[in-house]
């Protein structure tokens, strides 16, 4: 029986490191486009189990295809705008790419693209007026392709971006910083363990074929947290963990918000959970993974 082959973006990132790793570990033949200065340190020990290209390198998309039967596009490149990008290279990467990789998609008769959208509102920011336009166009190519759109809600793990709000305020704990300012963070997030989005993206493959040309999927646990709370949750993970006190000062309601922040994010994940899908990873065991 052949093998499904899948073309994964942002394979070097966060997300997509984890679904590297499920779909080797699932049998899927994978091939990742990359740019040639990411970072390898995530998915260095999978190299040789992939073919991999460097999208700034090649002449152009369709190279890939050409050079292979791709049966699934799953794309969760993206760019957050966290590290003073430009707004053009922001609509490049999440726009204007997308755009590119649907359209050589369909060119070369791929069956499903697997998108990796946001619950954010359109407006919030540059990175997610640039999805949802995406998504707008995605909507329209789902009648020459099937589209997966799966919005995520705020995932976590191990090998988050350093830069990203949990990793950083871990590190801040443990080094001691004196002062920790903080919103109040009165604002409710649902919290979903890296695992358990995985596990949604498994389950969507495995049932693509009975699933309508376009499809939107929201993912998470539906089980919001203050953010202040979940903060002292993890600092007591901590102190218990490492038998230590954590002498920084959280100071709650410091900073003000900002602009456009969510106080309770709007989620639906009951067709998901239809289709079989169960969160596994609670809030604390999650917390205690990511404290090690």
């Amino acid at each position: 029986m052949k093998k499904t082959t899948i073309l994964l973006t942002g394979a070097t990132g966060f997300l997509g490191s984890y679904l590297l790793e499920s779909f080797i570990n699932l049998n899927f033949n994978v091939i990742i486009l990359k740019r040639s200065t990411s970072s390898k340190k995530r998915i260095n020990h999978f190299i040789n189990k992939i073919i991999y290209y460097d999208v700034d390198l090649i002449s152009s998309l369709d190279d890939v295809f050409v050079q292979n039967k791709v049966d699934i596009i799953v794309h969760t490149a993206c760019s957050y705008g966290r590290s003073n990008e430009s707004l053009k290279e922001i609509i490049n990467t999440n726009l204007i790419f997308g755009i590119n990789l649907v359209e050589s998609g369909i060119k070369f008769k791929v069956k499903t693209f697997i998108n990796t959208g946001t619950l954010l509102p359109r407006n919030i920011n540059n990175y997610s007026l640039s999805k949802s336009q995406f998504t707008d166009w995605l909507k329209i190519k789902s009648s020459e392709i099937q589209v997966i759109n799966l919005k995520i809600e705020h995932m976590y793990g191990p090998k988050d971006d350093e830069k990203k709000f949990l990793p950083w305020i871990i590190n801040e704990m443990l080094i001691g910083t004196e002062n920790i300012n903080l919103t109040s963070g009165v604002q409710k997030r649902d919290f979903i363990y890296i695992d358990d989005v995985v596990a949604s993206y498994n389950l969507i493959i495995n049932k693509r074929k009975k699933l309508d040309s376009w499809n939107e999927f929201d993912v998470g646990t539906a089980s919001f947290v203050h953010v202040k709370d979940f903060i002292i949750q993890i600092a007591n993970e901590l102190e218990n963990r490492y038998n230590v006190n954590i002498i920084s000062r959280l100071n709650f309601g410091a900073i003000n918000y900002r602009k456009g922040d969510i106080m309770i994010p709007q989620l639906d994940n009951s067709k998901l959970l239809s289709l079989g899908w169960v969160p596994k990873i609670s809030l604390a065991e999650g917390i205690k993974r990511i404290t090690k």
